[in-house]
């Protein structure tokens, strides 16, 4: 190539800048041959049978899911389709060892060897009691919440340190009241009397809007995407690729599949 590639330091062989650059180019060319066995069985097979694994959070098969999971299994009955319930974490170590096609869910921030595709977005919300004084007020600042005390996720999610960092970053005090996993839990003891939340509306139906106050906090606290998380070099397989298309059609083309970056939450 004209160029030189390793280095030698002592007894210790090293990448040089142009060698570097050249291994990022050729990494995912070549893990995608690792699949080729797998991905070539799959094309003759075709989308008749086989298996598709699919990594998600709990919110997004409670929520996001069902009509995605109902539509696929009506088109392609043959297929047998595993869902893995991981955190966001989990669900990265799965997709890096081919535990899984892909990934269903939020990503903050996307690792270089990995694509998201974002496809949905949802707005922060404040939850409270139907009769609530918050629920009541014309217009809604941070300092309005401080007093009320805030029933939140564990801190190792995204949603207790989302929230912290607001509230820090604007000099705000608040309280958390409660810690407790799972979104259906919050909304329950809100609607108890409990505290207040703030929640993703991702995670709020009908009846919960029947039964609790739910206001935009989209001024002060970002939105957040869901979207389909793949490995880049990784073949997807006729099963994947159907299922993505019923998140939205064209979801992974060449380009974007071999595109980095942040999300765009």
């Amino acid at each position: 190539m004209g160029v030189r590639l390793l280095e030698r330091s002592g007894r210790r062989l090293s990448l040089t800048r142009e060698g570097q650059e050249l291994y990022e180019l050729a990494r995912p060319l070549v893990e995608g041959l690792d699949g080729l066995d797998g991905a070539f069985r799959e094309r003759i097979r075709g989308l008749d049978a086989g298996d598709l694994n699919v990594a998600a959070g709990s919110s997004t098969i409670l929520y996001l899911l069902p009509k995605i999971v109902e539509a696929f299994r009506a088109a392609h009955p043959e297929v047998r389709l595993t869902l893995h319930n991981v955190t966001g974490a989990g669900g990265l170590d799965l997709l890096r060892s081919d535990g899984v096609d892909l990934a269903v869910g939020s990503m903050l921030d996307v690792p270089g060897d990995l694509s998201y595709a974002p496809v949905y977005r949802f707005e922060p919300m404040l939850i409270t009691p139907k009769d609530h004084p918050l629920a009541k007020l014309e217009k809604l600042s941070l300092q309005d919440l401080s007093p009320f005390g805030l029933i939140l996720p564990p801190q190792r999610l995204t949603t207790y340190r989302m929230v912290d960092l607001v509230f820090q970053q604007n000099r705000v005090p608040y309280t958390v009241a409660l810690e407790v996993g799972g979104w259906e839990v919050i909304k329950q003891y809100v609607a108890m009397g409990l505290g207040i939340s703030i929640v993703t509306a991702i995670c709020l139906t009908d009846a919960d809007r029947a039964r609790l106050s739910a206001r935009s906090l989209a001024d002060y606290f970002p939105s957040r995407s869901y979207g389909v998380v793949v490995r880049k070099g990784k073949y997807l397989s006729p099963q994947a690729r159907a299922f993505t298309e019923l998140i939205q059609p064209d979801l992974f083309v060449r380009g974007d599949y071999y595109a980095t970056g942040q999300s765009d939450r």
